[in-house]
């Protein structure tokens, strides 16, 4: 990509990309797609065995490929696997966890933590071969150094988050959403910008051989109780 700034004259080309499916093939192709995300599981228990960077920066495309607003794609992903700064994203974090345990969260949001068992310790973000810390963009652009005004930069970083938590999934890895409060930490250590608003420390990697998984995580609600028809 250049560094000269994209023409912002509404172009439109035909539709590409798109195929049509018959009503079967597409209740199938839905089915095989529900399965595969039910056996997805958060992991705690991670391995420390290499995971290829060329299956990372596929799934990342994959997250790159979500709609935004103002098609301004206002995300930042800070891709670790070097030891030291691992490390002090652990010391970090854990330092804010610690506060979290010991009473900033309330009791009402511990008790709702209880049934997964987590705690301040968090060995994972060491033991797994890739951090990817997600950035939100307050200000961004379409090429180098262009810097606009983003719209709906929470909601699109979400999105784009959701769809790499899925790539990975489908390439056969596990991953954890870890949000350590406040976050700011990450900026210093990642070297991005205040602009930007760190969103969350998504770990990948293999499972370890012995993870276990708490079976309330796997409680999910039935659709009639957060859909409606109307």
């Amino acid at each position: 990509m250049t560094g000269s700034k994209p023409d912002r004259t509404l172009d439109l080309e035909p539709l590409a990309g798109w195929i049509e499916y018959s009503p079967a093939v597409m209740a199938d192709r839905a089915r095989v797609f529900l399965e595969g995300l039910k056996r997805r599981r958060t992991v705690r228990d991670f391995s420390p065995r290499p995971v290829p960077r060329e299956i990372i920066e596929t799934c990342l495309l994959a997250a790159g490929t979500a709609p935004s607003g103002a098609n301004l794609q206002p995300w930042h992903f800070a891709v670790i696997s070097d030891p030291a700064r691992k490390q002090r994203i652990r010391q970090a974090a854990e330092s804010e966890e610690r506060a979290f345990y010991a009473g900033k969260a309330g009791a009402e949001w511990l008790e709702a933590l209880a049934p997964l068992g987590t705690d301040p310790d968090k060995p994972f973000l060491e033991i797994a071969p890739w951090l990817i810390v997600i950035f939100a963009q307050r200000r961004s652009g379409l090429v180098p150094g262009e810097s606009r005004k983003t719209y709906y930069f929470n909601e699109s970083v979400g999105i784009a988050t959701g769809l790499l938590i899925a790539a990975l999934h489908e390439a056969g890895l596990v991953t954890l959403t870890h949000t350590p409060a406040p976050m700011g930490f990450l900026n210093e250590i990642c070297e991005r910008p205040a602009t930007e608003k760190p969103f969350l420390v998504l770990v990948a990697g293999y499972p370890a051989a012995d993870a276990r998984t708490p079976r309330y995580a796997a409680i999910k609600k039935p659709l009639e109780s957060f859909t409606s028809w109307l």
